[in-house]
């Protein structure tokens, strides 16, 4: 099972790494998680620099895709190359979602097809200009699509996945270990609140 995490230049780093953390909480056989970016090494909007773990072009045969934000999002949706291979994702064979802005790369890439979507407030905008209906809430997902609005709404992109992928009892599992001390039955059972109602929805 491969889940790829596009990162680009400026990204955010809540998006991506509380995904990558969350993500690696299953041990088995099979089961990668990497960093996926179209350059060798990217620099997060606060300077911190990673090196990525696979490349663009292996993202059409991966599980799961989720695509993460930053600060150049509308520059990498003018990368003619970028946009081209984001748009041979396939919903129909993998789990594809978003991270705020990168809501708008799915947006540009046709792949959100009328369905509404979740973002952040700054990019909020720019995904209706492009066509899709914005909600106000922090994560929704139609069939294999889904979306999450805000920072830390990451962490309910990242239960989805693992709920889809493996069950939600991993899920659950996953989230109780990084849930804070003291809060982790709350923290659970309002992640699993947010993800639950769109596990079987077509």
């Amino acid at each position: 099972m491969h889940i790829a995490i596009v990162t680009f230049d400026g990204f955010n780093e809540l998006d991506s790494l509380i995904a990558l953390g969350i993500l690696n909480r299953i041990k088995r056989p099979g089961w990668r998680v990497a960093l996926a970016s179209p350059s060798e090494m990217v620099t997060s909007m606060n300077g911190v620099r990673l090196y990525r773990q696979a490349s663009l072009d292996e993202l059409e045969f991966c599980d799961a895709v989720l695509v993460g934000s930053g600060i150049r999002t509308r520059e990498v949706a003018q990368d003619l190359a970028v946009m081209q291979l984001l748009a041979r994702l396939n919903p129909a064979r993998q789990l594809i979602g978003a991270q705020c802005s990168g809501t708008l790369l799915l947006a540009k890439a046709g792949l959100l097809n009328g369905v509404p979507g979740c973002t952040d407030l700054t990019t909020k905008p720019w995904v209706q200009e492009a066509g899709i209906e914005v909600l106000e809430q922090p994560f929704f997902a139609r069939g294999n699509l889904a979306t999450a609005g805000g920072c830390l709404a990451s962490i309910y992109l990242a239960a989805w996945t693992l709920a889809r992928l493996v069950g939600l009892d991993a899920a659950a599992e996953a989230l109780h270990y990084v849930a804070p001390v003291g809060e982790k039955e709350d923290y659970v059972a309002r992640a699993l609140a947010n993800i639950e109602p769109y596990l079987n929805c077509a």
